[in-house]
């Protein structure tokens, strides 16, 4: 399973003081409480994957793609400019280079070429069964 996130914010690494709060408006915290859900389920989501994938010893036949740490215009998913675009292009290239995770080094790079080997093996078998 192959599994690509549309990336998240690091938003929720901001603090922001009881007077800031104190100012916001309805709209203000339900913008907070949707993000929070959303990024809730991305990460629950995730964690139930890796770990059932994990009990099957299959934990190679999953890999959940994301880069964590979006900013500016790059998290504005209704932003098509050519400047944006370049952004996300630097944002992908980036994000190959970096760890899986920080119990796996294996570069998101490294992981994606295993994974495209792994199906492509896959689908060579099937098929030589079907010539059967």
């Amino acid at each position: 399973l192959l599994s690509l996130g549309t990336g998240t914010t690091s938003e929720f690494d901001k603090t922001h003081t009881a007077e800031e709060t104190a100012k916001w408006g309805a709209l203000q915290w339900m913008l907070v409480i949707q993000q929070m859900t959303e990024a809730a389920s991305s990460y629950m989501t995730d964690y139930y994957l890796s770990t059932v994938f994990q009990d099957l010893h299959s934990q190679n036949n999953y890999l959940r793609v994301q880069e964590n740490a979006l900013t500016g215009t790059t998290t504005k998913a209704d932003d098509a400019s050519e400047a944006n675009m370049e952004l996300l292009a630097q944002v992908g290239e980036n994000l190959l280079r970096k760890p899986v995770s920080k119990d796996n080094p294996e570069t998101y790079e490294e992981a994606l070429k295993r994974f495209a080997k792994l199906l492509s093996d896959r689908k060579k078998l099937r098929a030589n069964k079907a010539s059967y």
